[in-house]
């Protein structure tokens, strides 16, 4: 059952950008900032939950393709096992429509296993449209601030969601979404590392996705 959590985990990260309900009553933070994504940059997270494991997020761009005349970049999630046994890994190739992120194409895979390609709106929230890949049309600037991480100090622009449910800080140094930190009312993340050569974890040929063939795996010894 180790992956059961890093499962929904990405499942949540991988949909929209957006914060959604994860299992075990946790909120995650919102992976929004303001996309602009650079092939083989990315950043390192890591996350702290007020019920439940800290976990290490990694985001980076590790390729990119045309998708209907318009360029799409592979943005690859990584999150660590809780219990230290690996880290499980999903990539989307999105492209924007206006301000809005699109998925054409879904792949995740756990360690030791064969990369699985799924449903590209899986995890969407009903037929509600994407959400804007900027966070600064939904949010109001609270001024620039100085955020020292483990990563280094950054000047930011601090903003904060108009329902005050989350902050922002975020500097166009740390690519692919400007995230620096954020922190809502369960979660905070803090950049721990900056990604400048950063290649898809993802290899062999990916099967489509059977989640109840992937439950089954957890289950045995």
């Amino acid at each position: 059952m180790q992956w059961l959590f890093a499962a929904g985990f990405l499942l949540w990260a991988g949909t929209t950008p957006a914060r959604a309900q994860m299992g075990m009553g946790m909120r995650g933070p919102d992976l929004r900032g303001v996309f602009h994504p650079v092939v083989g940059a990315g950043a390192e997270y890591l996350t702290e939950h007020a019920a439940g494991p800290k976990t290490t997020i990694e985001i980076s761009i590790v390729g990119k393709e045309q998708v209907s005349g318009q360029d799409a970049y592979w943005m690859e999630i990584g999150v660590a096992s809780p219990s230290g046994a690996g880290t499980m890994y999903m990539k989307r190739l999105n492209y924007l429509d206006g301000d809005r992120l699109i998925s054409s194409r879904t792949i995740m895979q756990i360690p030791g296993q064969q990369p699985m390609e799924m449903d590209s709106q899986m995890g969407m929230r009903g037929n509600q449209p994407p959400q804007s890949a900027d966070i600064r049309k939904e949010a109001e600037l609270v001024g620039t601030e100085a955020v020292t991480t483990p990563a280094g100090t950054f000047v930011c622009q601090h903003w904060r969601q108009k329902d005050g449910s989350a902050d922002f800080w975020i500097s166009e140094k740390v690519a692919p979404w400007g995230l620096v930190k954020t922190v809502s009312k369960d979660t905070t993340m803090t950049l721990q590392r900056v990604i400048t050569d950063a290649k898809t974890h993802i290899t062999g040929t990916p099967v489509k996705f059977d989640p109840m063939n992937m439950m089954r795996q957890q289950q045995q010894p």
